[in-house]
């Protein structure tokens, strides 16, 4: 390495970022948020030699693209900006006869191209090609060779998507091979998992002397595998407490490798009562899991309030953080959804809130989505969507439910007052679910009460035995660090999801819970105030076609916080007891979940009392 002179840029670094650009060999830098990685790791790529070819893999296709401009603006031409998939199709998919499908195969397209039969069981060849896509991206993000290499099950939580994965795993198992190899033979088009894969499995060799690897927190074991197996010395970036990512079988690369490790401690966007609630946070984990002590330090400087963004942990979230937004702000307030605002009316598998909307009103002809089409009622769906483990469409269940027909009117609402992409600076305020805004920063932050909380994580270590489960937990608790993260000044929170005794303070404003059980969550811009809406506003709901109601949006998420949550032997049992007695209506109400729920577990108890 040449040696180090100390550019203008290089006199204002700290001594932990001297410390990375002075290292030699391979490294991994645990970078809190905000803390300056972008600018170490262009640092780091001065000081290599002049002559050295240096491969910078983004975490995706906008960051690609940031990077590449701050690249070329510090004079680094031997950079190369890519992103695994970007790398991947150059070497997998040109000049070859691969064509790829930009969107991933839906449920019903995969039960035609497999011929899948159900055996006569109700809607059992979706809920088994839905099991066959997922396998397929178990495997694709694995570092396995072959399917069989892999449990499917390890990765499946819910007792019922178990049992019927359990039922069938050798027939699920041969279908995911089978529609493996259709793609590889270019009998069908290749996902962009797939060819990421076989990018993996040709073991190729990469002529870079350095390769720097970002959001290695949340890379797929295949993308480490190629990673690791490269000759040039390797640096690894991320931040352990933000991996957000598992549910797509991400891992936390950081945590795999045994380089030298540095840190970057401080951060520069937010000052320290932030960073005090961050450090809290985390130390959430030490309930159920030892962790490595690393403390955030806060360095920002305030530089004034323009941006406001309102952060949710899901789409159902931040969908009534919106509702509840419009119904109180004059029509002139303009917003922005972080990625397209068509999204959120989505599930990945292409089903839209309207067909189910269509299928809350019985107008099954109106329906697109060839899967919902096929079911009668929303027990019916509720039945799939606990085979299945879809939680998108439950949470679509939950917003039908909670919103009936004024959805239409409140979409096209949300809509009107939407600027483009180009002009997202203009917006007032800015909704984004946690992973969209990822890697963002904004002047003042509103939480919705979506998130966990400590008192649920304190019940669920109690409780917890898989180490699958314990995964899941831990992603929680980064998932609200990475939300209050976003704020450079202000952060807006609800009492319960602080951490027990947390103070108020000039940076951290205390969101009082509803005192009334009638009343509706405020408005957002007014700090979120509790006064109940005025009667004639658009929230008053049409809960079924003849009966309207008027809704609480805190009693709704109350309600269904379980309504996809895993059945254990022990709420089996309390059931079991409790059905005798009790209408579905009324177990529905106990136990928190939906009476399609219900139905369904009732019928598997009924199924293995007759087997035994």
């Amino acid at each position: 390495m040449k040696e180090l002179i100390y550019s203008k840029s290089m006199i204002s670094l700290s001594e932990e970022q001297k410390s990375i650009i002075a290292s030699a060999g391979n490294i991994k830098i645990n970078a809190v948020a905000g803390s300056g990685k972008t600018t170490t790791v262009i640092e780091y790529a001065k000081t290599r030699p002049d002559k050295s070819l240096i491969l910078y893999l983004a975490f995706n296709k906008s960051v690609k693209l940031e990077a590449e401009e701050k690249f070329r603006n510090n004079g680094l031409h031997n950079v190369k900006v890519e992103t695994a998939h970007s790398l991947a199709y150059k070497h997998v998919v040109i000049g070859s006869r691969y064509k790829v499908r930009h969107m991933t195969y839906k449920t019903h397209e995969i039960a035609e191209i497999l011929g899948l039969n159900g055996g006569g069981e109700k809607h059992a060849e979706f809920v088994l090609a839905n099991h066959i896509l997922k396998f397929i991206s178990y495997f694709c993000n694995s570092d396995k060779e072959r399917i069989k290499d892999l449990n499917y099950l390890e990765v499946l939580t819910d007792f019922n998507a178990r049992d019927f994965v359990k039922s069938c795993y050798r027939y699920i198992e041969m279908q995911a091979e089978k529609l493996f190899q259709k793609m590889e033979l270019a009998e069908i088009e290749v996902t962009h998992d797939f060819y990421l894969k076989k990018f993996q499995l040709t073991r190729p060799q990469l002529k870079y002397d350095y390769i720097l690897f970002d959001e290695g927190q949340d890379a797929s074991a295949a993308v480490l595998d190629v990673f690791l197996k490269q000759a040039g010395t390797k640096v690894i970036v991320g931040d352990t407490h933000q991996q957000i990512y598992g549910w797509r079988y991400a891992i936390n690369s950081l945590e795999k490798v045994n380089f030298q490790t540095f840190h970057l401690s401080t951060s520069f966007r937010f000052g320290k009562d932030i960073a005090h609630l961050a450090n809290r946070v985390l130390g959430w984990k030490n309930y159920f899991r030892a962790q490595e002590n690393i403390v955030i330090n806060g360095g920002g400087q305030t530089t004034g309030l323009k941006i406001k963004a309102i952060i949710a942990r899901t789409n159902l979230g931040l969908l009534l953080e919106a509702i509840s937004f419009i119904t109180k702000k004059e029509h002139g307030t303009s917003i922005y959804f972080e990625g397209n605002i068509n999204s959120y009316t989505y599930a990945e598998d292409g089903a839209s809130l309207y067909d189910v909307l269509h299928l809350y009103n019985r107008k099954r002809g109106a329906i697109k989505d060839k899967i919902i089409r096929t079911m009668r009622n929303l027990d019916e769906l509720e039945e799939y969507i606990e085979k299945t483990e879809d939680a998108q469409l439950g949470i679509m269940v939950e917003i039908v439910k909670e919103y009936g027909n004024a959805i239409p009117g409140l979409i096209r609402d949300l809509k009107s007052r939407h600027v483009q992409g180009d002009e997202k600076q203009k917006a007032e305020w800015i909704f984004s679910t946690v992973h969209r805004c990822k890697g963002m920063e904004y002047d003042e932050i509103y939480l919705a009460p979506d998130f966990i909380t400590e008192k649920k994580v304190i019940d669920a270590s109690k409780k917890l035995r898989e180490e699958n489960a314990k995964a899941k937990l831990l992603e929680e608790i980064n998932l609200l660090y990475v939300a209050l993260t976003r704020t450079k000044h202000l952060l807006h929170i609800h009492a319960k999801t602080l951490p027990e005794d947390f103070p108020a303070s000039k940076t951290i404003c205390v969101i009082k819970e509803e005192v009334s059980e009638d009343a509706k969550v405020g408005p957002v811009g007014d700090k979120l105030s509790n006064t109940a809406l005025d009667p004639d506003s658009a929230i008053l709901l049409e809960a079924s076609p003849t009966k309207e109601k008027a809704y609480n949006v805190e009693k709704m998420r109350e309600t269904y916080k379980g309504a996809y949550s895993p059945w254990t032997e022990a709420l089996d049992k309390e059931l079991e007891t409790l059905m005798m007695n009790l209408s579905v209506k009324k177990l529905a109400l106990h136990f928190g979940r939906t009476e399609g729920s219900i139905r369904s577990r009732i019928k598997k108890l009924e199924k293995t009392s007759l087997c035994k």
